[in-house]
């Protein structure tokens, strides 16, 4: 019952959320001085055309109404025509995310598998060559723009060196992969396409790197401080008192411990990456939800902003939700409150 209790209570506060951000963004949205029928239209188009356009799109209703209409669409899962590609915006949202979701999870597996050993090299050679190594490379992670760093990603991994392609999902002379997840490399491993396989986890590399370069130094940070604080515990003491290992007490004793502040990192950090792919997703090339969204909002498609800023919006109190059930179940504190 009281994870019941605890299940409610969050699902609750997202749904607020949700409710909060469509008001919010729909009143920005129509703050913006510009109009979409001349932005769709151009500026030759005739007064008869623009009329037209505005009653298409509903622009011509007064703003509640207008609202409102938006919201019984969101509530049936209409989220509206994009001004732009003149496609339902969930059907464009629904080609764009897994290219987002297969970016962001390579992403994020690059941060643990670097970071979290990084953190924990780190603070077991506290004031030590590695430790300001670590903190240096956490310090720079957390300095460089990302703009700057996938140019120079591109510059080095591949004009100088030629090791990989420097944009999209697959090559051009590559036939993607039958569409079973949206994921190329999981579709290809499916569909026993080797080509593919190659192609797609070649693309990934230097978009995945760049994106996930912030959240390793993030997650090696986090790691650090955690394990240093678990070091000094007296538990940590006892173990070494009776002799055991030093492995089996940073990993067992030690690491179990400090992950969980952690934890907290991965989930939000994975939903940044998310809804905040948009530079990486420009440089590489990469036909996911941050070029969709950056491509819509320069030509002013409201119907379509206003979807990716939804699900957007949607993803980080479900990241931040699997958090909290992790901490539930890993934390026996939690449980008894």
């Amino acid at each position: 019952m009281r994870f019941v209790a605890f299940m409610l209570r969050r699902i609750v506060g997202i749904a607020a959320v949700m409710i909060g951000v469509t008001v919010i963004t729909f009143a920005i949205s129509h703050v913006v001085p510009a109009d979409p029928a001349v932005a769709a239209l151009g500026d030759h188009a005739t007064a008869e055309q623009i009329a037209a356009f505005r009653a298409e799109y509903r622009l011509d209703r007064p703003l509640p109404e207008q609202y409102l209409t938006y919201a019984a669409g969101i509530v049936h899962g209409d989220l509206g025509r994009s001004i732009r590609t003149r496609r339902a915006v969930l059907d464009d949202l629904v080609d764009s995310f897994p290219a987002t979701l297969e970016l962001s999870f390579t992403a994020l597996l690059v941060s643990i598998v670097v970071g979290v050993p990084a953190g924990i090299w780190s603070a077991l050679s506290r004031g030590r060559l590695p430790d300001i190594l670590v903190r240096l490379f956490s310090l720079a992670g957390g300095s460089i723009p990302v703009f700057w760093l996938g140019l120079i990603v591109i510059g080095l991994g591949y004009y100088q060196l030629g090791w990989f392609p420097g944009g999209g999902r697959i090559d051009s002379f590559v036939a993607p992969p039958p569409a079973r997840t949206g994921l190329f490399v999981v579709d290809s491993l499916l569909a026993s396409d080797l080509d593919a396989f190659r192609s797609a986890l070649l693309h990934l590399v230097l978009p995945a790197l760049t994106l996930g370069y912030f959240s390793t130094a993030v997650i090696a940070r986090m790691t650090r401080s955690s394990m240093l604080e678990v070091l000094g515990q007296d538990y940590m003491r006892t173990a070494r008192a009776k002799g055991l290992r030093e492995r089996i007490i940073v990993l067992r004793h030690g690491l179990r411990n400090a992950l969980i502040p952690t934890i907290t990192i991965i989930g939000l950090t994975f939903g940044s990456l998310l809804s905040g792919a948009v530079l990486t997703e420009t440089i590489f090339s990469w036909p996911g939800l941050g070029r969709y969204a950056t491509a819509s909002a320069v030509s002013l498609d409201f119907p379509a902003v206003l979807g990716v800023t939804l699900l957007a919006a949607f993803i980080y109190p479900l990241a931040n939700l699997v958090v909290d059930v992790a901490y539930y179940w890993l934390d026996p504190r939690i449980q008894r409150g």
